[in-house]
């Protein structure tokens, strides 16, 4: 059984018809990929999947149980976290701040999670090796706002990692990013797949082929191709469009990047 189902997928605003029919799978231990041109329904496939929209109709399960219509919060308490494209952090706080309120243990202590934080040691350890694991070690006392954008992706997934999550969704992490910047998010990224199921949407065709395990294309809001990378790659449609020449291997200095 996979750890996530989606099955028979629709979603419409008004008259526009924005999901038609979408199934999709994701496999514990794995990273998949949702592509797709702009405008082909990615996003709103994303937030039907983490309970930011609500299916027209369909179902969608995790871990054999049907979540299908479950408020975000309800979804985040069964083990499933999620990232943003616009960031969203207490950008005049620490970054340990902005983790420790992510645990389940501070959010346990109710309405207002900031009282106490200081005299809870364990917390404040737990918070600092999350820190650590997305390469944020030395940063705990830093103000968000003087973060580099990278290191606030970063700080972004280190909050989603708090809550312990048996599968992290990603959402457009590479946005805004440079090279530099990209390629030490794809080596994180690369890292902690070996540790929580993974799905990313994301416009960086090679990020995304370097690092998935599987790959659904979504186009005119219906999945036309699924797949791993190499299948994709040789995927009809795939190398007729844009995406195939942004997946493409890239050659540097002789060596396939």
């Amino acid at each position: 059984m996979a750890l996530f189902e989606a099955t028979h997928l629709h979603k419409r605003f008004g008259d526009q018809v924005v999901l038609q029919d979408i199934s999709l799978t994701f496999e514990e231990g794995q990273l998949h990929g949702i592509m797709g041109p702009n405008g082909a329904g990615k996003t709103t496939c994303f937030n039907v999947l983490t309970g930011r929209f609500k299916p027209d109709r369909g179902t969608v399960r995790f871990a054999g149980e049907d979540i299908t219509g479950l408020e975000p919060r309800e979804i985040a308490r069964k083990g499933i976290s999620r990232s943003f494209q616009v960031m969203n952090l207490f950008n005049d706080y620490h970054a340990l701040d902005n983790v420790l309120v992510a645990l389940p243990a501070v959010r346990a202590q109710g309405f207002n999670p900031w009282r106490d934080l200081r005299a809870n040691t364990a917390a404040e350890q737990q918070a600092a090796a999350i820190l650590a694991r997305v390469g944020l070690a030395g940063k705990e006392r830093a103000v968000v706002s003087g973060l580099s954008y990278g290191e606030r992706r970063a700080l972004e997934i280190a909050v989603a990692l708090a809550a312990q999550p048996r599968l992290l969704f990603l959402d457009e992490p590479t946005a805004g990013l440079g090279a530099e910047a990209t390629a030490r998010l794809a080596d994180l990224v690369d890292e902690l797949k070996r540790q929580v199921t993974i799905v990313v949407i994301e416009h960086d065709m090679r990020f995304l082929f370097r690092l998935a395990d599987r790959l659904s294309v979504i186009h005119w809001g219906q999945v036309i191709a699924q797949g791993t990378p190499d299948q994709l790659r040789d995927n009809p449609w795939v190398q007729r469009s844009n995406l195939g020449q942004l997946a493409a291997p890239r050659m540097l200095d002789g060596v396939t990047a």
